[in-house]
């Protein structure tokens, strides 16, 4: 879990804010906001509820702010069908994941490739979903059956 100072400073970069600025809102002085984004100090409440809507927040996503998740929900949403169809989500991933690379040689793909398109189908018959509905509900099952096997663990 992120340390509070850590959650105040990225929020306050995400917002392009120095700390003098901030400080200036406020009515404290530069080396407070210091204190308060290093935990050598707390915000009080009034304080914190003050940032939150300075930084254009909740108080409760001020205090859990998670530069990295919300980095991903924004460009999720900036993210268009012609843009992700230009990217290589195999080549991408496969930096993390080398697994992503080398498969296709040891793995019978048109084997998996037929049953998967089974359940696609099924999907559509069933529920009434179309091609990308059917492809996303598939893989966020996978998603869900990766997770739930790594909790068993």
């Amino acid at each position: 879990m992120m340390r509070l100072g850590n959650s105040l400073f990225h929020a306050r970069k995400k917002c392009g804010l120095s700390q003098e600025e901030v400080a200036e809102k406020l009515g404290v002085s530069r080396q407070t906001i210091s204190k308060w984004e290093t935990d050598e100090t707390l915000p009080d409440i009034r304080q914190s509820k003050r940032m939150a809507v300075l930084y254009h927040m909740s108080l409760d996503d001020l205090i859990d702010f998670d530069i990295d998740m919300n980095e991903i929900s924004h460009a999720i949403e900036k993210s268009s069908i012609e843009k992700d169809e230009q990217v290589d989500w195999t080549k991408a991933w496969g930096k993390k994941y080398p697994i992503l690379l080398t498969y296709q040689s040891e793995v019978n793909i048109s084997n998996y490739g037929v049953r998967l398109t089974k359940m696609l189908n099924e999907l559509k018959t069933e529920y009434g979903y179309g091609e990308l509905d059917a492809f996303l509900v598939l893989k966020d099952i996978l998603a869900q059956e990766w997770k739930n096997r790594k909790e068993k663990r």
